[in-house]
């Protein structure tokens, strides 16, 4: 697949031109002829016989960039200044700061806020723990932990790379949920060092939100860590992934009237996305699931599945394949309703998804390059989502986890069960309304307004019916005193 210029891509040109009537329309044909978009013109100072100017424009990477600014250097009578990446601008300094909620003005101020005062409210807090949730940041602040093993499409970079994405994370819990997050990003990837961390700066947080840690550790740190904490735990590459993937799924198989309950359901990817996703599914009631990885379809009497080597395959091998399937994906994919992957870029080809059935169902989820091209999988399937920005229904997590965990914080509750999961999914899908619903639009957008609320509200129902502790008053509802 050819990649497309896009923002992520984006950089500005200072250049100078001369003030000739023509100069400005030769610098944009150059560009577009070389295959950029331009997406601004700023005249910054101009003069009688030149004019500087800033020149936004898309690309489709670094190279492609540096491609158009030699061919920009071909107009005659240009001079090109600074060439500046727009998303490393972005990220400059970084991209989350702390401020003060209250002011220090004076003398008075910094009694109340620091010493003397302050130590009447940590004697406040020692004697009754739970007012640490009121009188502290814990009550809205979220950790965003990795050990950078498993980041985006990038792999094990450690966790000094993996920080711009962290940082994001928490910028995105904020924009969202109004949660106040921080990457946590832990220099260690031994499963009881991260655990041990986790839990020693807990008591700081109201959440800990799990990014990019690989399987199959992953699996043992979320659940040693929800049984030993007292906040929930949330790990977003499996759970958030799982919620937004049934979501879009129940709305992709209305369009095509179809149930989840007698759709053959082919899977690529097994790990940590990968199960989670099968198990939601499974619990909302899919019945024929064939899951394949990079050794093919995962089936009882594969070798890894009956050593026991793979403790995750052979729980996937006992739950799906109801028909005894063995062979390859594409073997697989025959006649199949729904492809679902999370697993590798390029596995497939429009070819393959022709001969699924009719009305097919295709999300191609591997980033930042899907599993077969949406497009060619669009000459064959009646649905098609990935998880860029640039093609119709996205798959995207930010549609999750700050609802999660807004409703998690607003319920007081640590309940991540699969009716909470559900639930979850289920208040994102019905943010379609029917009358929306279409091939093209099968989830909302992740600025849509009423994502993060309908979603916490779902999940704060369904944790206080699966056992939670009874709700608080959203933070944005109330200025709590010590009663």
């Amino acid at each position: 697949m050819v990649a497309l210029p896009s923002a992520a891509n984006s950089v500005t040109v200072r250049l100078v031109v001369p003030a000739r009537a023509t100069a400005v329309s030769e610098l944009t044909s150059v560009v577009e002829e070389a295959g950029g978009v331009v997406t601004g013109l700023d005249v910054t100072a101009s003069g009688h016989e030149q004019v500087r100017i800033d020149v936004t424009l898309m690309t489709r990477d670094p190279e492609h960039a540096d491609e158009i600014v030699q061919r920009m250097r071909t107009v005659e009578g240009i001079e090109i200044g600074k060439v500046s990446d727009r998303t490393f601008l972005m990220h400059l300094g970084g991209k989350l700061s702390i401020e003060s909620k209250v002011p220090i003005r004076n003398r008075d101020d910094l009694s109340l806020i620091y010493t003397p005062g302050v130590a009447r409210v940590c004697l406040a807090i020692a004697e009754n723990p739970e007012d640490a949730r009121r009188l502290t940041i814990k009550r809205n602040t979220v950790a965003v932990v990795t050990d950078g093993t498993a980041v985006l499409g990038l792999g094990d970079i450690g966790p000094l790379a993996a920080l711009p994405v962290m940082e994001g994370k928490a910028a995105l819990f904020k924009r969202f949920a109004d949660i106040d997050a921080f990457p946590i990003c832990l220099d260690t990837t031994d499963t009881e060092e991260i655990i041990t961390a986790v839990k020693a700066i807990s008591p700081v947080f109201a959440g800990i939100n799990l990014e990019d840690i690989s399987a199959p550790r992953c699996f043992e740190i979320e659940a040693r860590l929800r049984a030993e904490l007292d906040i929930p735990v949330f790990h977003d590459d499996q759970h958030g992934t799982a919620i937004v993937c049934v979501a879009a799924m129940r709305n992709a198989l209305a369009v095509v009237g179809k149930d989840l309950a007698d759709v053959k359901l082919v899977m690529s990817g097994a790990g940590a996305a990968g199960t989670a996703i099968l198990k939601l599914l499974l619990y909302a009631g899919a019945r024929n699931v064939v899951v394949a990885d990079m050794y093919g379809v995962i089936d009882r009497d594969r070798e890894d599945v009956l050593s026991g080597e793979h403790p995750n395959q052979t729980w996937i091998a006992e739950h799906t394949n109801p028909e005894g399937l063995s062979g390859t994906l594409r073997e697989a994919l025959v006649g199949a309703d729904v492809f679902l992957g999370v697993s590798a870029p390029n596995i497939l080809t429009g070819d393959d998804i022709a001969t699924m059935g009719e009305d097919a169902v295709v999300f191609a989820l591997a980033n930042p390059t899907p599993e077969v091209d949406p497009v060619e999988a669009s000459k064959h399937a009646a649905v098609v989502a990935t998880g860029r920005s640039d093609f119709a229904n996205q798959i995207n997590n930010v549609l999750v986890f700050p609802g999660v965990f807004r409703g998690l914080l607003d319920s007081g509750s640590k309940m991540l069960t699969p009716e909470v999961l559900l639930a979850a999914a289920d208040a994102l899908a019905a943010v379609v309304k029917e009358d929306e619903r279409n091939a093209t639009y099968i989830i909302p957008s992740v600025f849509h307004p009423d994502v993060a609320e309908v979603v916490a509200a779902a999940v704060s129902a369904a944790a206080l019916t699966a056992g939670g502790t009874a709700p608080q008053t959203p933070i944005s509802q109330t200025a709590e005193t010590l009663a």
